[in-house]
């Protein structure tokens, strides 16, 4: 009857929102056992709560911490080679102004500041590509595994006891051998 104290995170569709058990606000975090017996519907707020649950590091969690680190690096050598062409691009310019001042150099300018947009653009194109490709949802700082704490942990197995102990009365209500018999002699 008793089950692990594991417990792990699912989401729910807005539409399928149930009150939370603690607080009682609508919610679509779901915590389910790992062979699906119990199931209790919880805030966000409250799994960040270490006197209700601790996280339990797991496998995925380290990978996804892994794989964001990775992709905030790639983001920081897009934006230095941004840097460096800019400065390169700059550093020319001065050069090109200090040996010549004519009008036709406004046009080159122009069409250098054209360049520096364009490369500007593509920056900001490669970042959000790399950011789109790991889309970021609600539960990136959330863990998706838990133990939950002596008293709510009980609360739980308390409550699975009692609704099986009323499953089994209901039962024996329903089946007439389980009743007396009537008496058969006389009260006389």
């Amino acid at each position: 009857m008793a089950f692990v104290n594991v417990w792990h995170l699912r989401k729910v569709a807005e539409t399928s929102s149930k009150p939370c058990d603690v607080c009682y606000k609508p919610t679509t975090s779901v915590l389910i056992t790992p062979d699906n017996k119990d199931y209790f519907y919880v805030c966000p707020g409250h799994l960040k709560d270490r006197g209700f649950c601790t996280p339990i590091a797991d496998e995925a969690d380290a990978a996804a911490k892994k794989k964001k680190a990775e992709l905030d690096r790639e983001i920081e050598i897009i934006k230095q080679e941004y840097e460096e062409n800019l400065k390169k691009r700059k550093g020319k310019a001065k050069k090109a102004k200090d040996s010549q001042q004519d009008k036709n150099k406004s046009k080159e300018d122009e069409a250098k500041d054209e360049e520096d947009e364009k490369a500007e653009k593509e920056r900001d194109a490669k970042v959000k590509a790399l950011t789109s490709k790991d889309a970021p949802s609600l539960l990136d700082n959330i863990s998706r595994i838990y133990a939950l704490q002596k008293v709510f942990y009980q609360k739980r197995l308390d409550k699975l006891r009692n609704a099986e102990i009323a499953k089994r009365n209901r039962e024996r209500l329903r089946n007439p051998v389980s009743f007396p018999s009537v008496p058969t002699n006389d009260l006389a």
